[in-house]
């Protein structure tokens, strides 16, 4: 048919073609006689051009059976982040596939987003990425769509939080515990190098569970696309606690850079904060780049070692570095216990499950954002029309929605972890502030693109680059194919609660660092 070969043409409303047989001014003519043998070889004039049918080309015509998308599908329930750029809600679907099942949309607004360059770009990646990759332990895109004044993401809704909420409520984690999130992590950033997609933002709040407790990495503004072997990029981004030396230096860097992260984040678990910290950010920087890695006497000889070779400053020699990537870390003898075809298919049990009441249950999510009243703001569509192309192509809707719902979702009552810890040890940084005041604990992202959950990132100007030292200083999991991994029990100490055995030696511990017992 002529459809199925016609996305070369140029699609206009209105008619195809005139009924004199002449192009459209803004189409492709085809000839109004057929070629052949025997009309070259004929002395007979050609028969009159026949008038060519009419054809409509508009939304309702094209694709007819394929639903159109709009935010009028989607019933706003709660609010579950905000930022400069945009908010994030949960939604329930009201019309069409996937009817009432609840999803997380994520909404930006475009006039914010154009204003910078790299902001534009970061969007643009984000939402091809999500298309590209699919995998376990990465959260699914299922809609993108826009309006004249906004942008739409519409992701899984992870009602288990992030994992960041998990750390803090229990302070640090025991190493089983630690294994298994690393475990599934590792697996979801091998599986971004292997499409040549660096992640480089990794830390506790990007780490969102499902409602098994399963990992899943979300926000990839910050993703670098079509770095493979031997390419190198300098884009100065990050969260600086997390981020590795040869990004703080610009010296270049490739996907070794998401190990240095890993690293830091598993010290982070087991300790309680990342590996280096100072009072503001240039001295965070200067004992990244400087300073000895201080390691607790209380971690497992595999556990010392592991972070000792992920911490590397020299990047070539930083496990994972090499051409084995993802499999150089997993074959550490500190995951020695996991089995990987199990955790990929997602039989081990996760140390962690969220107790949830229902599908729609936001009790994982700070209810500072919960307990707001949700409400997108009015649609502004003044965008000129070269700011609207930027987006062009930015419509998808997975094809698992043609599927229907890949998991049913289970109410059966789950036990909270006993560990609980009251007032876990944070980073000393300064606030990030975002729009409406809202003030998030961590240290803030060095760029003002959306992430899942907090989608404006700081309303901070970004940090100047120029150089390092004009910077502003003003400033356990139990399964059959993952057993516990041990931990060092100190002398004398028994059943008692979990912080007294993961802080043995407490006095002798940094003083940020140390437990109130």
């Amino acid at each position: 048919s002529v459809w199925a070969h016609c996305s070369h043409l140029d699609l206009f409303e209105g008619s195809l073609y005139e009924n004199t047989g002449e192009p459209h001014q803004q189409g492709t003519r085809l000839n109004s006689s057929v070629y052949s043998p025997e009309t070259k070889l004929s002395n007979h004039p050609s028969p009159p051009v026949q008038p060519l049918p009419t054809f409509e080309i508009s939304e309702n015509s094209v694709n007819k059976g394929t639903e159109q998308i709009r935010p009028e599908c989607f019933e706003l329930l709660k609010v579950l982040g905000k930022g400069g750029y945009g908010k994030v809600f949960q939604v329930r679907k009201v019309s069409g596939a996937t009817s009432g099942k609840i999803f997380a949309m994520k909404v930006l607004k475009k006039a914010m987003i154009v204003r910078n360059a790299k902001d534009t770009a970061h969007t643009k990646a984000e939402r091809n990425i999500l298309e590209e990759v699919k995998h376990p332990f990465i959260v699914d895109l299922i809609y993108a769509f826009q309006t004249g004044g906004k942008l739409y993401l519409i992701l899984e809704y992870l009602s288990g939080g992030e994992l960041f909420m998990q750390l803090e409520r229990e302070g640090i984690f025991m190493e089983d515990t630690a294994c298994f999130y690393l475990a599934e992590i590792s697996m979801a950033l091998g599986h971004l190098h292997q499409k040549g997609i660096i992640y480089r933002d990794l830390k506790p709040e990007n780490i969102m569970l499902n409602n098994n407790g399963h990992v899943k990495l979300t926000d990839f503004g910050l993703c670098k696309e079509s770095i493979h072997d031997g390419t190198v990029t300098h884009t100065f981004c990050g969260t600086i606690e997390y981020m590795a030396p040869e990004i703080l230096m610009r010296s270049g860097h490739n996907r070794a850079v998401d190990w240095w992260s890993l690293g830091a984040l598993m010290y982070d678990m087991l300790t309680g904060a990342p590996p280096f910290t100072g009072e503001n950010r240039k001295k965070t920087i200067d004992k990244i780049l400087k300073c000895k890695l201080s390691l607790p006497p209380y971690l497992t000889q595999e556990a010392r070692d592991l972070l000792k070779k992920l911490l590397k400053r020299n990047a070539s020699l930083r496990l994972g570095a090499g051409p084995g990537d993802a499999a150089e870390v997993q074959a550490h003898p500190f995951f020695r216990h996991i089995n990987w075809d199990d955790l990929l298919a997602r039989k081990v049990e996760p140390p962690f499950r969220p107790f949830l009441q229902s599908a729609d249950d936001v009790s994982q999510f700070d209810s500072k954002f919960t307990s707001q009243t949700p409400v997108d703001s009015p649609d502004d569509s003044t965008l000129s029309e070269s700011a609207n192309q930027v987006f062009l192509g930015f419509t998808y809707v997975a094809p698992s929605v043609l599927e229907n719902v890949k998991e049913k979702f289970s109410f059966e009552p789950k036990v909270r972890s006993p560990r609980k810890f009251p007032g876990s040890p944070r980073t000393p940084v300064s606030p990030v502030k975002f729009a409406g005041g809202d003030v998030w604990p961590r240290g803030p992202s060095l760029t003002g693109c959306p992430s899942m959950l907090s989608p404006g990132g700081s309303l901070e100007q970004p940090m100047d680059v120029s150089g390092v030292e004009h910077m502003d200083t003003s400033g356990g999991c139990t399964s059959e194919a993952s057993a516990p991994l041990p931990i060092r029990q100190p002398p004398g100490i028994g059943a008692g609660p979990y912080k007294k055995q993961a802080y043995p030696m407490n006095s002798k511990r940094p003083e940020h660092l140390r437990m109130n017992l």
